[in-house]
């Protein structure tokens, strides 16, 4: 069985094929998720690329039996290994379209730097989530980046050293995903966040999401400040931004909707 199946399309999905492990990964699946985003971001035919999951676990974090190996890797191979994961975060957070994590099931461990590492993640409400390093004398250290930005310091602080399970009510009042519903309603409310996409400029989303990682968390400074006027400036002389300036102003669909 594949440890990944991949659908491509204007909604692209990437769904995680392990649920015999409840779709925990290893080194072979964090290099297909790598290869799978770098080809779905650079593909101008997809405008939103969704993280799934078969069976019922999102994902339990890392695959036991490589844990296993890993326990008899030298520091050399460990750091090695840390950075294909972290390699693979980056190219997901990273991905110049927009990515939309699809929690069906429970999240644990890595799992929760998947879900960090997407621009936005609908959960089920009996979906449950751990931060369960510390129980095996670890720390979430190559995750944190991601998963500190998605759900704050404060609550970052209480679940990484606690490593209590939470449940989906908890993960949305704390903003870790941006909405929980029933799993009958998952896909409607999924294709509400595609559909808004949809209707964007593809090029405006491009440097929108550069633009969220220049600016999230720096120093309101004259940098940051001469860096977003330039952005602006740049953005208005775009072809994509002139046209749908224009558009507006004369009440007609811009080029990307009339196209579509």
């Amino acid at each position: 069985m594949s440890t990944l199946k991949i659908e491509p399309g204007t909604v692209a999905t990437v769904t995680l094929n392990r649920p015999e492990v409840r779709n925990a990964f290893n080194d072979a699946v964090i290099a297909e998720l790598t290869a799978a985003f770098t080809q779905l971001g650079q593909d101008p035919q997809v405008r939103t690329i969704v993280l799934a999951a078969s069976g019922p676990a999102f994902c339990a974090g890392a695959d036991l039996n490589w844990m296993r190996r890993m326990a008899d890797y030298t520091h050399a191979e460990n750091l090695a290994d840390a950075a294909q994961l972290a390699e693979m975060l980056r190219v997901i957070y990273t991905c110049p379209k927009p990515t939309v994590a699809r929690i069906q099931g429970d999240v644990y461990a890595g799992g929760m730097g998947l879900v960090a590492a997407c621009d936005m993640a609908v959960s089920v409400d009996t979906a449950n989530y751990c931060l369960s390093e510390v129980k095996l004398g670890l720390y979430p250290a190559t995750i944190s980046p991601y998963v500190i930005r998605a759900m704050g310091a404060r609550a970052a602080h209480r679940y990484f050293l606690t490593a209590e399970r939470f449940d989906a009510a908890e993960a949305l009042r704390m903003g870790f995903v941006h909405a929980v519903v029933s799993a009958d309603q998952l896909d409607a409310k999924l294709s509400e966040l595609t559909q808004a996409v949809a209707s964007t400029s593809p090029n405006a989303v491009k440097e929108c999401k550069t633009l969220l990682h220049d600016v999230a968390g720096k120093d309101i400074d004259a940098a940051l400040i001469a860096h977003t006027v330039d952005g602006i400036a740049s953005i208005r002389a775009s072809a994509e931004g002139k046209e749908g300036v224009q558009s507006f102003l004369h009440k007609r669909k811009p080029s990307w909707l009339a196209q579509g």
